[in-house]
């Protein structure tokens, strides 16, 4: 190694103050390299060396390289001695989690389910952050090993979900195929049904109002019966038994019409296949703004959360909505 090294720029670099960098022109220092577009971190260091047919040497994982090729690659990712020594040494970088666990080590992946192989993976990788869970970050290597960890977690996640979206499509085409099937038919069927029970609504409806019309002369009748017991229990003698034989009469009579005066509602049909008038309520909103502020006086939760839902749907899409306010929360992601 030449004696004449000049670490300025590794040593600025360092801390986040980059010099010219240009092809071709290595500098002395430290630094690290991805293997491949998502693989590990390499270590790299660089200098200058007289002996050497370009006048530098460069290592990659121990290993020699040329250093005007692997350059153009390190330049932007400068790290200390320590962590180089380090990584050299095979102990890893301090922001990065060790390797995901093999799967099928201390686990049932053995069975070829997808399912277990990544729920393997996932307890490894629990296991791991559980330690740095347990403490709080107090450096930027933590933090950076933290969004790493949560990216190499995030990606069992979608490799998860994309195995269940796989395994579930199969069964959804099958439910599809099935649905194509019958839903006609039963849409038919249903469709029909309704048609001949409206069919029958006229014929129901008029019978019904004959019903209504005869409950209504009966009970005229029994109001009639009924006053002319009254006056003749008015006119009779306390001692009259013939005169109170007549009254209890006529007061069973008027109870029998009141009975016969109550209305039946129009059927048709057997039962078990029997069509019948059914009354039923329809609610019409004539003043909107009444009935909102009703509910809105009653912080009705249904309400509250719809009216929430359609703010901030609007809000975020540049309306100003009045009764808003704007709130913004800092999350990690």
């Amino acid at each position: 190694m030449s004696t004449q090294q000049s670490w300025e720029w590794w040593s600025a670099a360092l801390l986040g103050t980059f010099g010219p960098i240009h092809d071709g022109v290595p500098q002395s220092g430290f630094f690290r390299v991805r293997r491949g577009k998502n693989g590990p971190w390499e270590p790299v260091a660089i200098w200058r060396d007289d002996a050497a047919a370009d006048g530098w040497i460069a290592l990659r994982t121990g290993k020699q390289v040329n250093a005007i090729d692997i350059w153009t690659w390190a330049c932007r990712h400068p790290i200390s001695k320590e962590a180089y020594d380090r990584a050299v040494a095979g102990e890893g970088w301090a922001d990065e989690p060790p390797a995901a666990p093999e799967a099928g080590i201390g686990h049932n992946s053995a069975s070829g389910d997808p399912a277990e192989v990544i729920r393997a993976e996932l307890a490894g990788e629990a296991e791991i952050a559980a330690e740095l869970l347990a403490k709080p970050i107090e450096d930027q290597a933590g933090v950076d090993k933290t969004a790493i960890w949560s990216k190499r977690v995030g990606e069992l996640a979608s490799k998860a979900e994309k195995a269940r979206v796989a395994e579930k499509e199969p069964h959804l085409e099958a439910g599809r195929a099935v649905d194509a099937k019958w839903k006609p038919i039963v849409d038919d069927a249903k469709a029909l049904s309704a048609k001949l029970k409206r069919h029958a609504e006229p014929f129901l409806i008029a019978q019904k109002r004959a019903e209504e019309e005869r409950a209504r002369r009966a009970a005229e009748e029994a109001r009639r019966i009924r006053e002319e017991a009254e006056a003749a229990a008015r006119r009779a003698a306390a001692d009259d038994e013939a005169e109170k034989a007549r009254i209890a009469e006529l007061e069973r009579q008027a109870a029998a019409a009141d009975q016969a005066a109550v209305a039946k509602n129009a059927s048709a049909g057997r039962t078990g296949a029997r069509i019948a008038l059914r009354t039923e309520t329809k609610v019409i909103v004539s003043d909107f703004a009444a009935a909102a502020g009703y509910y809105v006086a009653a912080r009705n939760p249904d309400l509250v959360e719809l009216i929430g839902r359609l703010a901030a749907r609007d809000v975020k899409a540049g309306a100003e909505v009045p009764g808003t306010e704007r709130r913004t929360e800092e999350r990690a992601a």
